[in-house]
């Protein structure tokens, strides 16, 4: 039987791809790969990851992975047929889909909308503003927004920056705690912030992203409450 890596190597030539262009193509799927990579799998020295192997095959042009590199597909009624065999199958199978009677009929996806609150008074990225629970719009959204999300404040301010700008939309899931390091909307002795919180040996603090801001620190007699967490 031969190889993955055999395989790998004349399915890659007969494209006319090196390695690196391979290791190119297949990064372009999300991927961070290079030549050596490809080097090892068609030395045999290792082997892809299953949606990298998914992802080299569709880039390779490998239709029937079972008989390209198991040999014999007992599944398929196309590997009782040799080469001409199945070039007639494959023109038949063609002529069926174009009379537009044995296509297989494909459910139409229809985005997902849903509204949200978007509370007016913004959560500070700067000074900090009480976040009034019960002004807010509801707005209808698409699947740009993280399904996670709860609710959207727009933030004021520039002491998240670069991450999050003044005026922008952050959306929410909303929750009561936070692990060490997450950002999130908190309520601390009557003003909102959407901050970063650090929680370690040093104690506890509302950290912004933009250095020209000082830490803030929750002291015991402060009231603290965490509205959620953000999500995007």
């Amino acid at each position: 039987m031969r190889t993955l890596g055999s395989i790998i190597t004349e399915y890659r030539k007969n494209k006319g791809l090196s390695q690196a262009e391979l290791a190119e193509a297949i990064n372009g799927y999300g991927y961070s790969l290079t030549n050596k990579a490809v080097s090892k799998w068609e030395k045999d020295a290792a082997a892809p990851s299953i949606p990298t192997f998914i992802t080299l095959c569709k880039i390779l042009g490998i239709e029937d992975i079972y008989e390209t590199f198991l040999g014999y597909n007992p599944f398929s009624a196309l590997s009782l047929l040799n080469t001409e065999g199945k070039e007639k199958a494959l023109e038949y199978i063609q002529l069926l889909s174009e009379s537009e009677r044995y296509q297989k009929k494909v459910c139409e996806v229809i985005p997902f909308r849903r509204n949200i609150r978007l509370f007016n008074l913004p959560a500070s990225a700067g000074i900090g503003e009480f976040l009034d629970g019960e002004h807010f719009d509801m707005i209808e959204i698409g699947p740009e927004v993280p399904a996670e999300a709860d609710f959207g404040i727009r933030l004021s301010g520039n002491s998240m920056e670069p991450r999050f700008v003044n005026g922008q939309i952050v959306w929410v899931h909303q929750q009561e705690s936070l692990l060490n390091g997450e950002i999130g909307i908190f309520y601390l002795d009557g003003k909102a912030y959407c901050k970063k919180l650090q929680d370690d040996e040093n104690g506890l603090f509302l950290i912004s992203l933009n250095k020209e801001y000082e830490p803030i620190q929750v002291k015991p007699f402060n009231t603290l409450k965490i509205f959620g967490k953000v999500v995007g």
